[in-house]
């Protein structure tokens, strides 16, 4: 079979082949043998069958230091760091503080071997199990794109079914031994009680096409932004990570961490995303990539989101600045007019804010009242106009807004 890259062929086999060697006098020394689990398969016209498969991630996993110095690994780094291809492997974040050689080691070369352990079904070597893994590294290190998956757990928030936010963001249902098949370690980076609580389940899945050389996505960025989106939509009290889970072409690429303000959990009681929450937040989501634009908006949504975390008075400082930022100084009025319809809750919720505003702690009416002032402000798209738009009704000019879906 000709290969891509002969030489990396010749050197990462020598490497698995080392390593198969030395794991395989590891276990004849200890005189043990692999762990392993039976995996049922039942069928609708026969029999349930049985699949024996040996654990070899942990095995192998409680030995890459060692396997990481040997003289065949390090001329395999040696030559991965020859292969201008390589260099986005290079960047991995495989670690705390990795460098070069382990991020290479770590998604290249470890994750070699477990998928060859793995084809052959322990440490008996097969030349075409090899072939067949090393043509798929070829496929991902020489091919025109490639394929970019970050995954986070949430808390806070339940689900069903999937729901799609934007073209390669969904939350789903965390699948069983996803995150351990490739970090062994994610057991201990999850958050607590995950997979076993009714809210505590789930994950946002980021996925991106890249072309040849194209770097990975800002994927920490892009999940804080999913996590404002509901916390708006749901007023759930929602968090991601700590640690987002990264993959390349389906092979382990990195864990990095997720932005402070999205890792951390707010107070509250935990919600169920319907459908209509969904599709709020999916909308949210999009208006949220154009907030740069104005400067009253990302400070009065900055505001809000840090107010989650506070207690009083600086909780109701905060909501007070937001509203005031977002709505200008009339916001007890404005804000009474963008909300609600019926005569009562309008003036209900004015007077709250009026007591906000003059300095007094935000009752509940008045906190749900800024996080739904910044769901209709973001899904008018136009701030100013909006505000323009409710000063009219107050002169009793009539209004063609939307009614609030907050």
């Amino acid at each position: 079979m000709a290969h891509r890259a002969p030489q990396l062929h010749l050197v990462l086999r020598a490497f698995t082949l080392g390593a198969f060697a030395y794991l395989l006098r590891e276990l004849d020394d200890a005189g043990e043998s692999l762990p392993f689990a039976f995996e049922e398969h039942e069928r609708g016209d026969g029999p349930t069958l049985y699949e024996y498969r040996p654990l070899v991630g942990e095995f192998v996993e409680a030995r890459a230091g060692r396997l990481r110095n040997r003289d065949d690994a390090l001329i395999a780094l040696e030559e991965l760091r020859r292969e201008p291809a390589a260099a986005i492997y290079a960047r991995a974040h495989a670690g705390r503080d990795p460098s070069e050689d382990e991020a290479l080691f770590r998604t290249v070369l470890l994750d070699l071997l477990l998928r060859v352990a793995g084809a052959c079904g322990g440490f008996d070597w097969d030349d075409d199990a090899f072939d067949r893994e090393f043509v798929e590294l070829e496929r991902s290190l020489f091919g025109e794109h490639r394929s970019y998956a970050a995954v986070a757990p949430l808390v806070g928030i339940s689900t069903g079914v999937q729901r799609v936010l934007a073209d390669g963001l969904r939350i789903r249902a965390a699948a069983d031994g996803e995150l351990a098949r490739h970090w062994p370690e994610a057991r201990g980076l999850l958050p607590p009680g995950f997979g076993r609580e009714p809210d505590r389940y789930c994950v946002v899945e980021f996925r991106a096409s890249l072309e040849a050389g194209e770097d990975v996505p800002d994927a920490p960025g892009e999940i804080a932004d999913v996590v404002s989106a509901l916390r708006l939509a749901t007023a759930a009290p929602l968090a991601a990570g700590p640690v987002l889970f990264e993959t390349l072409d389906g092979r382990p690429y990195g864990i990095r961490p997720v932005l402070p303000i999205a890792a951390t959990q707010p107070p509250g009681e935990a919600t169920r995303l319907d459908e209509f929450r969904g599709a709020l937040a999916a909308e949210i989501l999009v208006r949220l990539g154009l907030v740069d634009r104005d400067t009253n908006l990302a400070e009065a949504l900055d505001r809000w989101e840090l107010s989650l975390f506070q207690h009083e008075p600086f909780r109701s400082e905060q909501l007070r600045a937001a509203l005031e930022a977002v709505l200008g100084a009339t916001w007890p009025l404005r804000g009474a007019i963008l909300l609600e319809t019926a005569s009562d809750t309008r003036e209900r919720l004015h007077r709250d804010l009026t007591l906000l505003a003059g300095g007094e702690e935000a009752t509940s009416v008045a906190a749900a009242g800024v996080r739904r002032a910044l769901v209709e402000v973001l899904r008018a798209g136009d701030r100013p106009d909006l505000v323009a738009g409710l000063d009219r009704e107050l002169l009793g000019l009539g209004s063609q807004r939307v009614r609030a879906a907050s």
